[in-house]
């Protein structure tokens, strides 16, 4: 579908941020580190078009139509304007960091995008707006990505992967509030006003840092400011070998608890701390596995969980021992087992495998949470609902702090929709910048409650930010189907089909969606069937 690209008058201004780079839809201007970059005018409709619609491939048809309006041109002048586009936010057609090409497909935007939106007249922008964030009770901290000062950027992994081991780590402890990977990486790449980060994700600290890796050893530094003064509470830099990394994460986590919450023993660190790997190559392909789950998560392209397997293939290669790669391995069984993206949709041992991997994951280490979360992920699609629950009850047990969406749709197929309101309501309190998924948890949750007035608005934000994910349609169709809106619930249904051609009830929802209690059984499928979904 093709999407406009021009923004007419009234309509709000529109600018995207990705890595060092803004895009400001209402002046068409590109600025890159903070200084304007001279750009032709259909080099910026093409970088646009592509970050409007990355929530899926453009075909090189699409993109004629679009920029060219039509007119026939050929592979040279695309390839031209494409590297130019490239080129111009810091990427190439070697690297394809942010457009990726896909052979015989088409191109794609794979950055990570933050988009806000001021009002361009006295009126009030359209969509919701962000509530002002009322600090906790409790000392509440993000931790920023760390800066990669190497000189090579796919080197970015690995800051990434020892912030993200900082929050796990942070988040073990009740004394703390700390705030979710995805929305501490909302500020990624960018020049920040710690103060304003504070506003904006409700919290009194925020952690800065980075890193420089030369050969063996590593450099981390770090910072924790306090947002309301802005002075430096305390500084610290750590120069390591690769060998030692554990210990220098120890080290950070334990002086930041100390500072926020002195009253945290140390021994509930060290008996909660998770079991590094025994080398620091398989801990590498682990973090390098996580990339790539990322960008499935954004893309559900087959491909790239294709490639999560191989990361932790070789990751388990070195150490077959574990734990978090066996996890992330369950977790890729258990998404092609309930999604149609190849040869092992709805099989039986696919499932089954995934189980295997989740038990072997906490098996070999019992006080990891994503362990347990990621078992109780999997039971909940094999309808042992109490089990699941138990799992999940287990993982924020040895993390307190531990807390995703998986746990409230769990909680909404065991019967208890209230409860699943709490823990997906706390999920996006600690991840202020969350994906559209929760939201359509939360809009299921409120939908099996018959609250389906409070439903809609969840459930149509999650489609705008999602236009490819089918369950937001499907439970957007059945909630309209229950407030008698027939009309809108066959534009609904008209949606799922567009996404999944081939969809009908009992062949996708049925077998992968199972109520403890029967009365939500009826409940759920009867919404379906009023909509007018195909059985």
């Amino acid at each position: 579908m093709r999407r406009p690209i021009a923004q007419g008058n009234g309509i709000p201004k529109l600018r995207y941020f990705f890595e060092d780079c803004v895009l400001d839809t209402d002046k068409r201007e590109l600025r890159r580190g903070g200084d304007p970059v001279s750009i032709a005018p259909q080099v910026f409709d093409l970088l646009e078009f592509l970050i409007l619609n990355r929530e899926r491939v453009v075909s090189k048809d699409e993109l004629i139509d679009a920029i060219w309006k039509g007119r026939i041109v050929s592979d040279a002048a695309v390839t031209t304007r494409l590297n130019a586009a490239r080129s111009a936010i810091g990427d190439s057609g070697e690297e394809q960091r942010l457009i990726k090409t896909l052979p015989r497909k088409g191109l794609r935007f794979v950055g990570s995008v933050l988009k806000r939106q001021e009002s361009a007249s006295t009126e009030a922008p359209e969509g919701p707006r962000r509530p002002v964030l009322t600090l906790p009770d409790k000392p509440s901290i993000a931790v920023l990505p760390f800066a990669n000062l190497n000189d090579d950027a796919k080197q970015a992994y690995l800051a990434d992967g020892i912030v993200e081991d900082i929050i796990t780590e942070l988040s073990r402890f009740s004394e703390l509030f700390v705030i979710a990977w995805n929305s501490s990486f909302q500020y990624k790449s960018k020049a920040t006003d710690v103060r304003q980060v504070g506003r904006e994700l409700g919290v009194r600290y925020v952690l800065e840092g980075s890193v420089r890796r030369a050969g063996d050893h590593m450099r981390i530094s770090a910072q924790l400011i306090d947002v309301a003064t802005g002075a430096h509470r305390w500084a610290e830099r750590f120069d390591r070998t690769l060998e030692d990394v554990f210990v220098v994460q120890d080290e950070v986590v334990r002086t930041i608890v100390a500072i926020l919450a002195a009253q945290v023993r140390r021994a509930e660190t060290e008996r909660m701390r998770a079991r590094p790997p025994n080398s620091w190559r398989a801990y590498d392909y682990y973090l390098q596995a996580l990339d790539a789950f990322r960008s499935f998560d954004t893309s559900f392209d087959v491909d790239n969980l294709y490639e999560v397997r191989r990361h932790l293939q070789r990751s388990l290669a070195v150490d077959p021992n574990y734990a978090r790669s066996y996890a992330i391995l369950a977790s890729t069984y258990a998404v092609v087992w309930s999604y149609p993206l190849d040869g092992d949709f709805l099989r039986p041992r696919t499932l089954d495998h995934a189980h295997e991997l989740a038990r072997k994951a906490v098996k070999l280490n019992p006080y990891l949470p994503s362990a347990h979360a990621c078992l109780g992920f999997v039971l909940a699609w094999k309808g042992e609902h109490d089990v699941s629950i138990a799992a999940f009850e287990k993982a924020r047990e040895l993390n307190p702090n531990f807390v995703n969406w998986y746990f409230g749709s769990a909680l909404v197929r065991a019967g208890d929709s209230p409860r699943a309101l709490d823990v997906i309501n706390a999920y996006m309190r600690l991840d202020p910048f969350h994906g559209p998924l929760p939201l359509c948890i939360l809009g299921y949750a409120h939908y099996m409650l018959k609250q389906y007035a409070q439903a809609l608005p969840l459930l149509h934000e999650c489609v705008s930010r999602s236009p490819n994910f089918r369950g937001g349609y499907v439970a957007l169709a059945a909630t309209y189907a229950q407030l008698g809106q027939h009309e809108k619930a066959r534009v609904a249904v008209a949606e799922v089909m567009r996404v999944e051609p081939n969809y009908t009830i009992n062949g996708i929802t049925r077998p992968t969606t199972v109520f403890k209690d029967p009365e939500d059984d009826r409940h759920f499928f009867d919404g379906l069937r009023k909509a007018g979904l195909p059985e």
